[in-house]
């Protein structure tokens, strides 16, 4: 059985020929970007635009690290919350990759594969190579005013739902490279909802991701600017005082 989506803006022309199956996603060459024992990432080229082809398939881990034969049944549950929770942001309206085709194969109710494409996002760097690179924007007072809301703004849209990102570092985050810039979020095959008691910990986990980086690379005054614009106030109450202890304390002897 193949369970396989294109979207309507992509189904014709040269774009929906290269995505148009499994079979014709994962016989693509391209440029290949990352890779693990269990999916691969590749990028490619089609009609002038370039798309990220991420593949998923049951690799050749230890039988323990595959669940003693039962992810063969169940399939990668990452290949389905990555488009799921591209597909959630969407919604939400924060900023994110094009989702362009997705979707799996099984034969006999037992994972075959799995694939995810999106449109690379033109013009963009990740937070993280901007770190790196010491980029004179990150100390620019005009351009963290229009990129650290958004960032705010989209992690308190996720939060609000009860949904944490898990992974929200900043390599996690792009933006482009125009005098109006956009925060795009990506990445994202483990965020999941979740509820008390468990939800305040991973908010947490994700606000102390964000300042994993920031910490070393922005003036306390922003950070602080970050959190007031996250919870929407102009001064810290009480609550927040705790959590932030808890946000500063999160890597302590991890680091």
């Amino acid at each position: 059985m193949i369970e396989w989506q294109i979207h309507p803006d992509y189904r014709d022309g040269p774009v929906g020929r290269a995505f148009a199956s499994p079979e014709a996603v994962f016989a693509l060459a391209g440029e290949k970007v990352t890779g693990d024992p269990e999916s691969e990432v590749y990028r490619v080229t089609v009609a002038d635009r370039r798309y990220y082809v991420k593949r998923y398939f049951i690799g050749r881990r230890a039988l323990t690290r595959r669940w003693f034969g039962l992810r063969d049944w169940l399939g990668p549950r990452r290949a389905v919350q990555e488009w799921t929770n591209l597909q959630r942001f969407a919604a939400w309206g924060i900023a994110t990759a094009p989702l362009v085709a997705y979707g799996q194969e099984r034969r006999y109710g037992r994972f075959v594969r799995a694939a995810v494409i999106t449109e690379e996002l033109r013009n963009t760097t990740d937070l993280a190579q901007l770190a790196r690179k010491h980029d004179p924007r990150l100390q620019d007072a005009g351009w963290l005013r229009q990129v650290l809301p958004q960032i705010a703004q989209a992690t308190q849209r996720m939060h609000a739902r009860r949904f944490c990102h898990n992974d929200l570092k900043w390599r996690n985050i792009l933006v482009d490279e125009v005098d109006a810039p956009t925060a795009y979020f990506i990445d994202c095959p483990t965020g999941m909802f979740w509820w008390p008691p468990f939800l305040e910990y991973r908010i947490v986990k994700d606000l102390a991701c964000l300042d994993k980086v920031a910490k070393y690379t922005l003036r306390r005054s922003w950070r602080l600017r970050f959190y007031l614009d996250y919870v929407g106030r102009a001064r810290l109450n009480a609550a927040d005082k705790v959590r932030l202890r808890k946000v500063l304390a999160f890597f302590d002897g991890r680091e």
